[in-house]
């Protein structure tokens, strides 16, 4: 756990000014925590959270915390955690955090373990690595006391499915990414502006007259090819799905196959949640200089280890930034050693797109006190009436006031009979 040291005490100070700061832009999450304070229907719930340890994930924490809950923190990946956040959760709330920016495999799942021997009644995960160890190594000590579970990202969520097909999974999950509030916002919106926020931090290159290749077309790859061409960048999409590539041409894009956009790429980033996406062959393609970045949950989506055995050396340049020398001569540039850009070498998605997302994580688990022991051991997404309350409370939030339906409109919507 995050040390509370008279060092770390002054990090708390800084982080928990940020913590604020972050607050100040989530209003639906606030309003959630003011009722859960005065409710408390998570009490006596312990919560083992297994997520990107942020601004935003800490106003989580706090409202998990408001509701009666017993929540601990471990990270959802090993460069997503900032520092002074962990240490002021510690030190300010009096919420374990198992988590250092920059920690190696191995403490990053003895970190996961320590999460797990909280023996958590709810888990909410992000990637699925917290309920994947659960079930893999310590299910028959600590599954039969969990109710079920909630998990925030589309790689998270194919998992879970997977194993919900093999009936491996044990216990039932609510997929806040499937939520209309979550991914039409926090993926696309927050992964395009933080994708180029951590890209321009980590290299500070103008995107203008680029070429910019993104490799993947959903929700979050729409994101950092819209943000990208608002930067100036010439965008091309890669895509393996018939339907998507047809989005992307349509809204503007040229598409093609990696291998025919790899020697014009200066900038390509992954954002798919697939294996090895930047593979051996591309990097032979591409460009001196290239730039290799990814956004999807795992650094699994650029083939590394062929980069390494392409290359006969490599040095840290920037913060960041690693340039490998290949046998040809060419260097390639990877970025935040091809895990989460955004996360790593910036702050994260903007907390007013974490707002909803988060306030769906917390009335997830407001869900699944009052109603998973008659839920089945499978991937369920939110009821649509609070998907639509969280948008009803964002709106609000921003003073902005819509129609309403008259009972006459209802009456004719319902209606299977012709007008005419």
């Amino acid at each position: 756990m995050v040390k509370c040291d008279i060092r770390d005490k002054s990090l708390a100070k800084q982080g928990k000014l940020r913590i604020e700061w972050a607050d100040n832009q989530m209003p639906v999450l606030k309003k959630i925590r003011e009722r859960f304070e005065k409710e408390k229907p998570l009490k006596g719930m312990k919560i083992s959270c297994c997520l990107h340890v942020t601004t935003e994930t800490a106003n989580l924490m706090r409202t998990l915390q408001a509701g009666g809950a017993e929540p601990v923190l471990c990270a959802s990946n090993p460069l997503s955690t900032q520092d002074d956040v962990a240490a002021s959760l510690v030190v300010d709330y009096g919420i374990p955090v198992f988590a250092i920016k920059g920690e190696d495999r191995d403490t990053y799942y003895r970190h996961l373990v320590s999460a797990i021997e909280h023996g958590p009644d709810l888990t909410q995960d992000d990637g699925c690595d917290l309920v994947g160890l659960l079930h893999q190594q310590y299910g028959d000590t600590y599954l039969k006391n969990v109710i079920g579970g909630t998990e925030e990202t589309t790689t998270g969520v194919i998992r879970l499915k997977s194993m919900e097909r093999e009936k491996a999974l044990r216990i039932p999950i609510i997929a806040v990414n499937e939520s209309d509030t979550k991914h039409l916002f926090d993926n696309r919106y927050g992964t395009g502006q933080s994708t180029i926020d951590g890209l321009l931090r980590a290299t500070n290159i103008l995107l203008c007259g680029k070429t910019f290749v993104v490799c993947g077309y959903g929700w979050c790859g729409r994101g950092v090819a819209m943000r990208a061409r608002g930067m100036g960048a010439d965008v091309i999409v890669t895509e393996v799905d018939h339907v998507k590539a047809i989005e992307a041409v349509m809204d503007g894009f040229r598409v093609m196959k990696l291998e025919q956009a790899a020697p014009y790429a200066d900038i390509v980033i992954t954002v798919t949640g697939n294996l090895n996406v930047v593979d051996r062959k591309h990097m032979e393609l591409f460009k001196d200089g290239a730039i290799l970045a990814n956004s999807g949950h795992f650094n699994d989506e650029i083939n590394i280890e062929a980069l390494e055995e392409l290359s006969v050396s490599k040095r840290t340049v920037r913060d960041f930034v690693d340039e490998y020398t290949l046998k040809n001569g060419k260097k390639i540039y990877l970025l935040a050693e091809g895990r989460l850009l955004n996360l790593s070498a910036a702050e994260g998605h903007p907390a007013v797109v974490m707002d909803m997302s988060f306030a769906n994580q917390a009335l997830g688990a407001e869900y699944l006190v009052r109603n998973g022991s008659n839920m089945e051991k499978k991937v369920y997404v939110l009821p649509k009436e609070i998907d639509h309350e969280i948008a009803r409370l964002k709106l609000e939030s921003m003073g902005i006031e819509i129609d309403s339906l008259t009972e006459e409109q209802v009456e004719y919507l319902a209606s299977w009979k012709s007008g005419t």
